[in-house]
């Protein structure tokens, strides 16, 4: 009788386990937001809170111009509940993947849907747009909207805290505006030339009021050869430019290059400091969450320039 007892007894417990383990953990368990570059989930950190997991498969030094998914990558995304990316062929080689996956889950690129006259144009190849929309504070507050948007449709109960935390945030970033404004008139107006190793930075130019070059293209894909290695130099030489910038996600090859050419015509040039283009600082660092990356490459370049 005792036999049957606890047999009974430990069949009730497995269901009830088995029932748990299908259900309410289920329920317990928060959406999952997988993105593609650090600064958009950091975006969708600020504006979910705690009420979403999130991943970023994209870390500290990583650029997305050149990344691959790894089958790694292929199996989060399955399992992700919303990914937001960038777009403007920001991930070129991940296009085609978030194409499909459009068809099966919520997925969106928060820089197609800024409107087309905000977004920056490639001067020698005017059919490309600018990706690096979060260096324009602005712009980026125009792309941050679409995933509060997002968010809320699928997660329509937590739809006003969305909202109050969009407020917030917003209001940091307009705060870094105004303090990014006032130290870049730190530096005298004919010193405020930025020049690094590709176009990262014209949205932050074209929304401070300084003039940028950079020695590859858009993408760090592009080519560059001699002939612009010799034109950057030619512009450095002439303007009296005294520093340059490398990036923490692009190799320092070609910055180097330029720092030799000048040597080779008399004028001494440094290095500035190192900026986070297109990937933002190791998290739990300063430098790991947007505004802490947008302060850290302010500071660099005005402590160099002024």
């Amino acid at each position: 009788m005792k036999k049957i007892l606890f047999l009974f007894i430990t069949a009730i417990l497995l269901v009830g386990c088995s029932n748990n383990a299908s259900g309410d953990i289920g329920k317990e368990t928060k959406p999952l937001v997988v993105t593609t570059t650090g600064q958009i989930a950091d975006a969708v950190k600020e504006i979910a809170g705690d009420q979403v997991e999130i991943k970023s498969l994209m870390g500290p030094g990583v650029d997305p111009h050149l990344y691959k998914a790894t089958q790694g990558d292929l199996q989060t995304l399955e399992k992700a509940d919303i990914i937001f990316y960038n777009g403007l062929e920001l991930e070129g080689k991940m296009s085609d993947i978030f194409e499909k996956m459009k068809k099966e889950k919520k997925v969106v690129g928060i820089g197609d849907i800024v409107p087309r006259n905000q977004i920056l144009k490639d001067e020698a190849h005017p059919e490309l747009s600018d990706p690096h929309i979060w260096f324009d504070i602005k712009v980026w507050e125009l792309a941050t909207k679409e995933i509060t948007k997002t968010l809320s449709e699928e997660l329509p109960d937590s739809k006003e805290e969305f909202a109050k935390n969009e407020e917030v945030f917003f209001k940091k970033l307009s705060d870094l505006s105004e303090w990014t404004d006032q130290r870049i008139s730190e530096i005298p107006e004919k010193q405020r030339v930025l020049v690094t190793a590709h176009d990262a930075f014209n949205y932050f130019g074209n929304s401070h009021g300084m003039e940028v070059r950079g020695l590859q293209g858009l993408s760090t894909d592009s080519e560059y050869g001699l002939k612009d290695i010799q034109n950057i130099v030619d512009f450095l030489v002439e303007n009296n430019i005294k520093a340059v910038f490398i990036e923490s996600s692009v190799s320092d090859k070609a910055m180097k290059a330029v720092i030799e050419g000048a040597k080779e015509k008399g004028h001494t040039i440094k290095i500035g400091g190192e900026l986070y283009s297109d990937a933002m600082g190791a998290e739990g660092t300063e430098e790991g969450n947007y505004i802490g990356m947008y302060k850290h490459n302010v500071n660099t370049i005005v402590d160099s320039l002024k």
